[in-house]
């Protein structure tokens, strides 16, 4: 970058492409890692820390970093692969420095960090943190009616100290727009102390959608910090499958209270899963599938598929079945497959669509059985029906991989031979 290039605020930077010279996308930007200096220096950034298309956080120095413009990074495409580990001298400036309460030299007032600004040496390749915007006023919800200002780095001091209860508003409304795989990734890669102030800062629903994607000891430890009632309202936002299997982490007395502190319409549809054996397609399958009467039409099938929280996988098929509507339901009809929906008119009824032939898994069967099955039929969801004939729910592709899988597969990468410069 040039002498004299204005300066970046990190917050734009979070999740930005970053590309090698000849154009092809290396990864995205995940941190930034920077040195606090003696005194009032400004702390120099060492490098970036950048998720690859396989999802490791590798480390990119700032020296090889040659472009920061127009919503993008420009590497010079030589990049080592090493898995990112920061050492004790190092600071995530998005993970560590946001939210944090720091205070002005020259008044002593307290104020929070909203973001810092970086900026190229003229002449050199170093880049330094030189201003730090901040809020006036105590933290708390009330607190974005507070004054902002923005002043130079040695303007404040407090970043060396150690905060309890730091918040995490600006940290997460930075990680606001990415899906709940790649948060739950750059969650993993904080401190425990930070992950749970940024877990609690996320409103259950998004908490929920994030935990599903975490390792088992990461979704143990964040419900673990959570008051119980709170913890009560993030399972029952969780899939039904999904909470079944944290709740099965659990020691007995810990996971009973908090089953009884959930809706009893959700504890039960918990309760049922839990008692069947992990391995199987009744331990496998979520109680929530799209189940619909044989008078409904084309129309409302649709309209159902058309629910925006519904995953792609749950979304693909329509189970008919007699009432109830809600499983486990009445005698259960046949699939109706989402391309079969779109051929036929809206007014058609379900009930003459139906794929009778394919038949249902039992709620025992193994794990292998159900991924022959999978294989053998091209399905992405199948349903899951018992002795007498009524559907218990449906088990999706996305829980067969998790099975299937080494248990450390988030924290393991996939792919790294196609990505440049590795």
């Amino acid at each position: 970058m040039a002498a004299g290039a204005p300066r970046i605020f990190v917050s734009h930077l979070a999740g930005v492409a970053v590309f090698d010279p000849v154009g092809d996308q290396v990864g995205r930007v995940g941190d930034l890692v920077a040195m606090l200096r003696v005194g009032r220096r400004p702390p120099r950034l060492l490098g970036m820390v950048v998720e690859v298309l396989s999802r490791r956080r590798v480390f990119v120095p700032m020296t090889r970093i040659t472009g920061v413009e127009s919503g993008q990074v420009i590497t010079t495409g030589v990049v080592n692969m090493r898995r990112f580990e920061r050492r004790p001298t190092e600071r995530l400036v998005l993970g560590e420095l946001l939210d944090r309460r720091v205070t002005l030299v020259e008044t002593g007032e307290e104020v929070t960090v909203l973001d810092v600004a970086i900026r190229q040496l003229p002449a050199r390749r170093e880049w330094e943190i030189d201003k730090v915007f901040v809020r006036r006023g105590k933290g708390g919800a009330l607190r974005r009616k507070g004054e902002t200002l923005t002043v130079e780095w040695s303007a404040v001091t407090g970043f060396s100290l150690e905060e309890h209860g730091q918040g995490a508003e600006n940290l997460v409304a930075t990680y606001e727009r990415l899906r709940p795989a790649d948060l739950a990734n750059a969650l993993h890669h904080l401190s425990p102390k930070r992950r749970v102030e940024v877990a609690a800062a996320l409103d259950d629903d998004r908490l929920a959608d994030v935990l599903e994607e975490l390792p088992e000891d990461d979704q143990v430890e964040i419900l673990g910090e959570l008051q119980e009632e709170r913890a009560a309202d993030v399972l029952e936002a969780m899939d039904p499958d999904d909470a079944a299997d944290l709740l099965n982490e659990l020691p007995d007395e810990e996971k009973e209270r908090l089953l009884t502190l959930m809706r009893p319409d959700d504890a039960a549809d918990v309760r049922r899963l839990m008692a069947y054996e992990e391995r199987t397609a009744g331990g496998l399958m979520t109680t929530e599938p799209i189940v619909l009467r044989p008078d409904a039409t084309v129309a409302d099938a649709l309209a159902r598929v058309r629910q925006q929280d519904l995953s792609p996988a749950l979304a693909a098929q329509v189970y008919v079945c007699r009432p109830p509507d809600e499983t486990p339901t009445g005698k259960y009809l046949g699939t109706v497959h989402f391309q079969r929906l779109l051929r036929d008119p809206p007014f058609t009824l379900v009930s003459s669509l139906v794929d009778s032939d394919l038949p249902p898994l039992g709620p025992d069967t193994p794990l292998p059985a159900v991924t022959s099955y999978f294989a053998a039929y091209n399905l992405v969801a199948a349903p899951v029906v018992d002795e007498s004939g009524s559907l218990l729910g449906a088990v999706t592709v996305d829980d067969v991989l998790d099975h299937l899988l080494p248990d450390d597969w988030r924290e393991t990468e996939f792919h790294e031979e196609g990505v440049r410069g590795g």
